[in-house]
């Protein structure tokens, strides 16, 4: 039986992945890939069948625990945003080497645009590097049908299987007929071959070995894809390879056809035979693919020299930012003159509106933490105050201009003290509880171990609130994990970051500013939106 509901692409993946026998979903929060694991968590089905459902440490952890349970023969997903697979990137490109055994997917959602991301960088390029299959849905039924196809895949190939998704699709919504029914969950099994999940050097090269041959039964899955098709056209001047997203972006540019051959790709590595295939019926291909020009760049190394390849990298799309329709329109219009296509009529934006760039909400703890902290650095002539990602990293805009730097989770601390070791003082690291979990406390046992002249600020608002109030796993116990490490518990101290404490606190950051070696200073206050959703719940 099946049934419609309105959902997003993240909650279609979701959606599929608990019908499709999940028993097992890991994550860390980042926009857009946020509302997957949220979802599991919010399913009824999922709270019946008692699916384990976590919010990890980081990404690294995520992909492990999601390994671990496929080692037993269970289905698990993992889930993070593209910056999130760099912090990942050594456990999932060794998952490549030790193989699945429960159909495993690994869920990375990139942010073309940069809407809450330090960066474009495309996904499909890890999936490439570790040498395992991509699906990248285009619609929201392909997010929610690619859930059991990836499944059963990894059982197949015996390997995991990348999902890729984009903003565009992670937060967009659309009818998706689903099933009434959820399929059971598998049994508990261990793999055929448990030499290949030891990746000592005598299995190691066993292993890479049959996975490059296995690259080539990668391809022909991709050759039979139902996600991987061919539409002919019956104008030559062009032919169409688009993917993803980007090709609804190709079908809104002729909403009566596409007069041009199109080939659309869901699947990697790429379908060699349907590529060629493109090629022979047509004088030029138009890459159109959302992120960076990854197809773009394997066709130059595929199709013959004579052959013209238009798209990212000669300039007739743009190389930065989202594609939509329009953009698309003005690449065609650049390769086939007359066709006449117009883009989407838009209003002028009212006067009215004045652009209102993000702020910390009223009342929020950082806000405090950072007038203490500005106010206690006027004395010193050249201070500098390494930033981190989360919600306090905009206390880089006006009023407050406090941090210095904004660079990846956790290189706060890192960052400082190497500007330490350079000379810097005082040096100053501001970092969120749910960023120090994630991947500060390594680079603060570097400052332990060499009781370095710096200070750590945890700003501790009791979430993960930059995402929208996940759980932080350092709650309550950000004061062990330091002392644990090693910290001396007399420059480990703790305020309230509020109003009524702000003398308090800027003697407290004066005094370990001067000391001569590592200090950690935790302000405590828990986030504003946290608190009222809290309260509300109470009621």
């Amino acid at each position: 039986m099946k049934t419609k509901k309105l959902l997003l692409g993240d909650e279609a993946l979701a959606s599929g992945a608990i019908n499709a026998g999940l028993s097992g979903a890991y994550a860390y929060p980042g926009t857009p890939s946020t509302e997957i694991l949220e979802f599991v968590q919010a399913s009824p089905v999922a709270r019946e069948r008692k699916i384990h459902s976590h919010w990890s440490t980081n990404e690294k952890t995520a992909v492990e625990e999601a390994l671990g349970m496929s080692f037993c023969g269970k289905r698990s997903i993992t889930s993070m945003k593209h910056v999130g697979l760099n912090v990942a990137a050594d456990a999932f490109v060794n998952s490549a080497m030790t193989g699945a055994n429960g159909g495993m997917l690994v869920i990375s959602a990139d942010d073309p645009s940069m809407h809450s991301s330090q960066n474009e960088q495309d996904s499909r390029f890890y999936a490439s590097f570790a040498m395992v299959p991509c699906l990248e849905p285009s619609t929201q039924q392909e997010a929610y049908d690619m859930a059991r196809y990836g499944f059963e895949l990894s059982e197949r190939l015996r390997i995991p299987v990348m999902v890729r998704m984009v903003t565009r699709l992670a937060h967009s919504r659309a009818v998706v007929e689903t099933d009434t029914e959820a399929d059971a969950e598998k049994p508990l099994s261990y793999p055929e071959n448990p030499r290949q999940w030891v990746l000592m050097p005598g299995n190691s090269r066993v292993r890479y070995r049959q996975l490059i041959a296995d690259n080539r039964i990668m391809e022909a899955e991709s050759e039979n894809s139902p996600f991987n098709r061919l539409t002919p056209g019956t104008d030559r001047r062009i032919g169409v390879l688009t993917s993803g997203i980007a090709a609804n972006y190709v079908a809104e540019c002729f909403p009566e056809g596409c007069p041009f051959a199109v080939l659309k790709i869901s699947q990697y590595p790429l379908p060699k035979s349907l590529v060629v295939e493109l090629a022979g019926n047509c004088d030029a291909v138009f890459v159109v693919e959302e992120g960076q020009p990854v197809i773009e760049q394997a066709l130059r190394g595929l199709l013959d020299n004579s052959l013209k390849v238009y798209g990212k990298l000669d300039g007739t799309l743009p190389r930065t930012g989202e594609l939509n329709p329009d953009i698309v329109a003005e690449g065609f219009d650049k390769l086939v003159p007359g066709l006449g296509l117009k883009a989407t009529a838009l209003n002028e934006p009212s006067e009215l509106v004045v652009p209102r760039p993000p702020a910390l909400c009223q009342g929020c703890g950082h806000r405090d933490v950072y007038h203490a902290l500005n106010d206690t650095l006027r004395k010193y002539e050249s201070p500098k105050v390494f930033g981190d990602i989360g919600c306090y990293t905009l206390g880089w805009l006006a009023p407050f201009n406090a941090i210095d730097t904004c660079v990846d989770m956790g290189a706060s601390i890192t960052m400082a003290k190497g500007a330490a070791d350079a000379g810097q003082h005082p040096a100053v690291a501001i970092i969120g509880d749910s960023t120090f979990t994630h991947s500060g406390m390594t680079g603060l046992l570097d400052a332990i171990n060499e009781n370095t002249p710096m200070t750590v600020i945890i700003s501790d608002n009791l979430t993960t609130g930059m995402t929208g109030g996940q759980d932080s796993q350092g709650t309550g116990k950000l004061e062990d994990i330091c002392l644990g490490l090693g910290a001396d518990p007399a420059h480990v101290r703790t305020i309230d970051s509020l109003p009524k404490n702000h003398d308090d606190m800027m003697a407290m950051f004066a005094e370990e500013f001067d000391y001569p070696g590592l200090s950690v200073i935790v302000s405590r206050r828990e986030c504003i939106q946290t608190a009222r959703r809290h309260a509300k719940a109470k009621k």
